[in-house]
C-alpha cells in the first residue's frame, strides 16, 4: 500500500463525535422585549460555516473539464452529483436532506459569492464578512451587521439571538443580544491508540513499515494543521453538534426570536477532504441533516422562514499535494426557505483557467453585502437608505424570494 493512499484512506475515516448542550444567556439584565415574542412573522437564520468549506464540492462545476482535469482525486463525479441544472450538481451526502429542499424550490445557492477581501486569512476574513462594513476606511468593530439589522427593525420588536459560547462580532452593537452556548465535543478519527493497534496488525509483514510511515506523516501533517483549524473555529459548535441541537434551536426561534445566528466549525480541508465519501462529506451530511431538522421543527412557520449559510470564503479550484485544498476566494451561499425562490442565482461564468481569480480560485461576482441587502430589503421590506445604513452600500435583488 502506497503512503499516499494510506493517508487518504486514513483521513477519509468517518468522524465520530457526541454533543452535549447548556444554555446560558451573557445578558445580566436583559430588556424585556427581548423576551417578547417578535412582532413580525419573517425570521431569520444565518449559518457561519467557519474554516472556508469547498464550495466547489458542494455545488460542483459539472460543466467544466477543467474541474476534473485539476481535481483527480477529490472530484465528485458527473454521475453522482445530484442534478442542479445543465452546469451543476449538487453534493450526494445532501440526497435525503437538502435536495428534497431544493426539488421542493425550497433552496437556492448564489455561486461566485463573497467579500472582496483579499487577505484570505480565516480570521480577517471573517471579520470582515460579521461587520458587514466597507473594507475601504474606518471600520467600527462594535457593530455587526445583524445587530444593524435588528436595530433597523426594532420598531417592530426585531428579537435577535446568537446561538454561541460567546457574542460573535455579527451581533454586537447597539442592541444588547443574547447568547446561548451550545457545546460539542467531537474525536478524531483514528486516534493514537486505534493508530496504535493497526500498526501491530501490520507487525512483520511488508506492509509494516509503510503503515509505520504513513501513521507517522499523517501525526506530522495533523500537527501542523490541527492549530489552524482549532482557531479559524473559533470555538464554533461542530457540524455533529448542530445536528443535535437544530431542531432546539428552531423552537426557539418559533417562540421568541426573529433573527438568529449560530456558527459551524470544521470547513478547513487541507488535509484528506475526500470526495463523495470522506471527511468533507461527513461534514456536509451532518449540516445538511441539522437544516433539515430545523425546517422540519418550523412546521408551517417554514413558510416565512430564511436560513442563509456562508463561510469566510472558498478554497482552491485545484487539489493540493495532501489531496485537500487550500484557502481561496470565492465561494457558495446557500439561501433555504418555505418563500425561497429555488434555483441557481447571481453573476455565473464558466469556470476555465482564464477566468480564475489570481489563476487559483472562484472570483466574487456577488458581493455578499449587496447580496444580503437586497435579500433583507424583500424579506423586511427594508428602502435604500435602511440597506444602506446597515451595509453602506446598495443592495442587489437576486430574486432569492
Amino acid at each position: 500500500m502506497k503512503r499516499r493512499t494510506l493517508l487518504k484512506t486514513l483521513a477519509a475515516a468517518s468522524a465520530t463525535a457526541s454533543a452535549t448542550a447548556s444554555a446560558t444567556f451573557t445578558a445580566a439584565a436583559l430588556p424585556g422585549q427581548l423576551w417578547a415574542a417578535p412582532a413580525t412573522k419573517t425570521r431569520l437564520l444565518v449559518v457561519f460555516m467557519r474554516g472556508g468549506y469547498d464550495a466547489a464540492s458542494l455545488l460542483v462545476p459539472i460543466s467544466s473539464p477543467y474541474y476534473y482535469e485539476v481535481r483527480p482525486n477529490i472530484a465528485i463525479a458527473r454521475d453522482e452529483v445530484l442534478a442542479v441544472d445543465a452546469d451543476w450538481g449538487l453534493h450526494p451526502a445532501l440526497t435525503d436532506t437538502i435536495y428534497p429542499l431544493f426539488s421542493a424550490g425550497q433552496a437556492a445557492f448564489v455561486p461566485f459569492a463573497g467579500t472582496e477581501d483579499l487577505s484570505r486569512s480565516h480570521f480577517e476574513t471573517q471579520d470582515s464578512i460579521e461587520l458587514g462594513q466597507s473594507l475601504t476606511g474606518r471600520r467600527d468593530y462594535r457593530s455587526g451587521f445583524l445587530n444593524r439589522l435588528a436595530a433597523t427593525l426594532n420598531a417592530n420588536r426585531a428579537n435577535a439571538i446568537s446561538f454561541t459560547d460567546q457574542l460573535p462580532l455579527i451581533m454586537q452593537g447597539s442592541l444588547q443580544v443574547p447568547n446561548t452556548a451550545l457545546a460539542s465535543l467531537a474525536k478524531p478519527a483514528v486516534d493514537a491508540k486505534q493508530a496504535s493497534m493497526i500498526a501491530a496488525m501490520y507487525q512483520g509483514t511488508t506492509l509494516a513499515q509503510p503503515v509505520r510511515e504513513g501513521f507517522t506523516v499523517r501525526e506530522d501533517v495533523m500537527k501542523e494543521m490541527i492549530g489552524e483549524m482549532n482557531a479559524a473555529n473559533r470555538n464554533a459548535i461542530t457540524s455533529k453538534g448542530f445536528e443535535v441541537e437544530a431542531r432546539r434551536i428552531a423552537r426557539l426561534m418559533k417562540d421568541k426570536y426573529n433573527i438568529g445566528f449560530v456558527d459551524v466549525g470544521g470547513w478547513d480541508t487541507h488535509v484528506g477532504q475526500g470526495n463523495r465519501s470522506g471527511y468533507l462529506a461527513n461534514r456536509l451530511e451532518e449540516l445538511g441533516r441539522g437544516l433539515a431538522g430545523y425546517a422540519q421543527e418550523m412546521g408551517p412557520d417554514w413558510r416565512d422562514t430564511v436560513v442563509v449559510v456562508v463561510s469566510e470564503f472558498g478554497r482552491t479550484f485545484r487539489e493540493n499535494g495532501n489531496r485537500g485544498t487550500d484557502h481561496g476566494h470565492g465561494s457558495v451561499y446557500w439561501v433555504l426557505g418555505g418563500g425561497v425562490h429555488g434555483g441557481v442565482h447571481g453573476e455565473q461564468l464558466r469556470l476555465a483557467p482564464k477566468t480564475l481569480f489570481q489563476n487559483r480560485d472562484y472570483p466574487v461576482l456577488n458581493e455578499y453585502r449587496a447580496m444580503f441587502g437586497g435579500l433583507l430589503a424583500r424579506m423586511y421590506g427594508l428602502n435604500a437608505g435602511q440597506v444602506e445604513k446597515i451595509f453602506g452600500t446598495r443592495g442587489s435583488d437576486l430574486g432569492l424570494v
